[in-house]
């Protein structure tokens, strides 16, 4: 019996650091969730998308995060970050195969006096930069995606890759990040590198991105993208410009615009958004042109939870494919997505 009581004030004795510890550097459950009931058609074409209504997530999810103090002002980071789908079985809406875990920003790093420095899966710099220029969050039909960001090929959370953040020295701070090579080949070198540069003073924020896909195929050897945008408050009103160009082998330039004006009343918030896409196609041939409205109610109830109303219509000319921001239609080049939504948000 005098055994087994050693043996139990023993495990206590080793249970009891690591439980002071835990309560030292708490660990941090966080998420939201976003549902949107929306109508939606895709007119032109020979086969247009008729009217339908359907229940869509938007990007709802679950992670936790921590921190430990190393001393010397050094500190340990992490973060685990799962996407899931609110309105069915957490399934891809596209493929229908089931989401693994952590499929958002994850991973783990250091930090000091110097930045941070992480590895894992995150945001790339231009995607951290470009779109907190977008007031609908980078989510819904009238995301900045469904036209800016090549269509969203440079807006992406890429996998196996090391980012530096550095501290913000007067309003300015700058990130650097590159992905490893693990898809190397005899004739390939896949690779993924961005770097950004912002500044935030006061009203002002500013931004400029460079993101490089190698080898992203072997008729695609290099694409790259550059991103120049910001915005500003004053008073109620708050303004929003981004402007981007894609080089890619064998094709146009594309360039892409954003603008976009959000009135703050109160609890209440108007919001419109206009974008643009042209070129970008292959040489000799028509090139797409699109553009995309969206207009918005945004009734913020506290600061965790918020209604939103939103129209958007988006027109393409014969050559593009422009789309929404999330839950794209499937359409054919010249079709033209619109639709009206209404959804609720809640973070926790």
């Amino acid at each position: 019996m005098n055994k087994k009581l050693i043996a139990v004030a023993v495990a206590g004795a080793c249970v009891a650091p690591a439980a002071m510890a835990q309560t030292a550097n708490p660990v941090t459950l966080w998420g939201q969730v976003n549902v949107t009931m929306e109508s939606v058609e895709a007119s032109g074409g020979a086969a247009p998308l008729v009217r339908r209504n359907r229940v869509e997530d938007q990007s709802s999810r679950l992670g936790v995060r921590g921190t430990e103090d190393l001393g010397g002002g050094l500190k340990a980071f992490f973060a685990l970050e799962t996407a899931f789908r609110a309105d069915q079985n957490n399934t891809s809406p596209t493929s229908g195969v089931a989401q693994p875990f952590a499929t958002r920003n994850s991973g783990v790093g250091l930090q000091g006096g110097w930045g941070s420095i992480l590895m894992g899966r995150w945001d790339m710099p231009m995607k951290s930069a470009s779109l907190v220029i977008d007031p609908w969050g980078d989510i819904t039909i009238g995301g900045y995606t469904g036209v800016m960001g090549d269509a969203g090929n440079f807006d992406t959370r890429a996998q196996n890759v090391v980012e530096y953040w550095s501290p913000t020295w007067g309003g300015v701070a700058f990130r650097v990040a590159m992905t490893a090579n693990e898809g190397r080949t005899a004739t390939l070198n896949p690779r993924q590198t961005g770097a950004s540069v912002t500044w935030t003073g006061g009203p002002l924020y500013l931004e400029y991105s460079y993101e490089q896909h190698k080898d992203v195929s072997a008729t695609l050897p290099k694409e790259d993208g550059n991103s120049l945008g910001g915005s500003f408050t004053f008073g109620p009103i708050k303004l929003g410009a981004l402007y981007q160009k894609f080089k890619k082998t064998s094709r146009t330039d594309q360039k892409a615009l954003m603008g976009n004006v959000t009135w703050t009343m109160g609890s209440n918030q108007l919001i419109y958004q206009y974008m643009k896409s042209k070129d970008g196609g292959t040489s000799g041939t028509a090139q797409p042109d699109c553009k995309s409205n969206s207009l918005g109610y945004k009734y913020n109830f506290s600061r965790r939870t918020a209604f939103l109303a939103q129209y958007v219509k988006v027109d393409n000319n014969d050559a593009a494919a422009c789309n929404f921001g999330s839950n794209r239609l499937a359409i054919a080049n010249g079709q033209d997505p619109k639709g009206l939504a209404i959804g609720l948000l809640h973070q926790f």
